[in-house]
C-alpha cells in the first residue's frame, strides 16, 4: 500500500498545475491532504478526475482556510472528523480513516505564526492531539501524516542555529512536542529508515529558497512501534511541485 501526503496549500489551486498528473504517475493507494482550504463539498469536487477513489474531507469554519482530507481506492472501516474538542475542531484539522491494521490519520497541526502569536494554543494542541492518538492506539496502531509545522532536529532544517528558538516552526517547545510522540512510541518513519539523509519538505516562497534548497522537513509520517515492521520504506518526493511543500509517503506492506 502506498499512501503519499501532501500540504497543497490550497486543492483548487494546485489543480490548476499538475496536481493530477503528479497524482497519477505517483499511482498512490492513498493520497492524505492537508491545506486544502476549501468545503468539503469543492474538495470533492476539484478532485472528482481522479479515477476510483472516494473523498472524505474536513473544512474550518472560516472559508477558505486549513482544511484536511483523505482520498482512498480502499474502503475505510469508519471515518471520523477533528477530536472531539471544541477549542480545536474549528479548523478542519484533522481526518481518520480506519483500516484492517490501523488507524490512518491526516493532520494541520497550527502554525505559531510569524510572531509567535499562537505559540500557547500550539503547545495546548500538541498535548490534545497527542491524547487522541493515544485512545486511537488502544483500540489498533495508528499511522499519522501531515505537515506538523515543526522540524524536530537540526538536521531538518537548513539553518538550524539561525532559527533556533527565534521563529515559529523551530521553537523549543514544538520540538518538545515532537518529542513527546516518540516518548510514547510513535516513531518519525523517515528518520528511522534514514537516520543521516538530508531532504526537505517546505521551501519559503522568498528569495528562490527552493532553487537553493534552503528548506524545513515538517511534513511527516509517524508510526506506532507495533506497525514500523509494516513500513517498507519512507521517502520525500522533492521533484514534485505546485505548492510550497512537496509530498511525502510510506510503502506499507499489507
Amino acid at each position: 500500500m502506498k499512501i503519499i501526503s501532501f500540504n497543497v496549500n490550497g486543492i483548487r489551486a494546485i489543480a490548476q498545475k499538475n496536481f493530477f498528473e503528479d497524482m497519477e504517475n505517483q499511482n498512490p493507494d492513498i493520497i492524505c491532504l492537508q491545506e486544502t482550504k476549501a468545503t468539503a463539498d469543492q474538495v470533492k469536487d476539484t478532485v472528482k478526475s481522479l479515477f476510483g477513489y472516494e473523498v472524505y474531507a474536513n473544512e474550518a469554519v472560516k472559508k477558505g482556510y486549513s482544511g484536511t482530507a483523505i482520498i482512498t481506492k480502499h474502503t475505510p472501516i469508519s471515518v471520523s472528523y477533528d477530536i472531539q474538542i471544541e477549542e480545536h475542531d474549528q479548523e478542519g484539522r484533522v481526518t481518520c480513516a480506519e483500516f484492517e491494521k490501523f488507524f490512518l490519520v491526516t493532520v494541520y497541526t497550527p502554525n505559531s505564526g510569524g510572531e509567535l502569536a499562537r505559540l500557547g494554543y500550539r503547545q495546548t494542541w500538541d498535548a490534545a492531539f497527542l491524547d487522541y492518538l493515544k485512545q486511537l492506539e488502544d483500540k489498533k496502531p495508528v499511522l499519522v501524516c501531515g505537515d506538523l509545522n515543526v522540524a524536530h532536529k537540526e538536521i531538518d532544517l537548513a539553518r538550524p542555529k539561525a532559527n533556533y528558538n527565534k521563529f515559529a516552526g523551530f521553537m523549543q517547545e514544538e520540538i518538545d512536542g515532537m518529542d513527546n510522540y516518540h516518548k510514547v512510541g510513535i516513531v518519525d518513519t523517515f528518520r528511522h529508515k534514514y537516520p543521516e539523509v538530508v531532504k526537505y519538505t517546505w521551501w519559503s516562497y522568498r528569495g528562490g529558497a527552493r532553487e537553493k534548497n534552503v528548506g524545513w522537513r515538517i511534513d511527516y509520517f509517524l508510526a506506532s512501534e507495533k506497525l514500523l515492521q509494516l513500513v517498507e520504506d519512507a521517502f520525500i518526493l522533492n521533484e514534485v511541485h505546485g505548492s510550497d511543500h512537496c509530498p511525502v509517503g510510506v510503502l506499507i506492506r499489507d
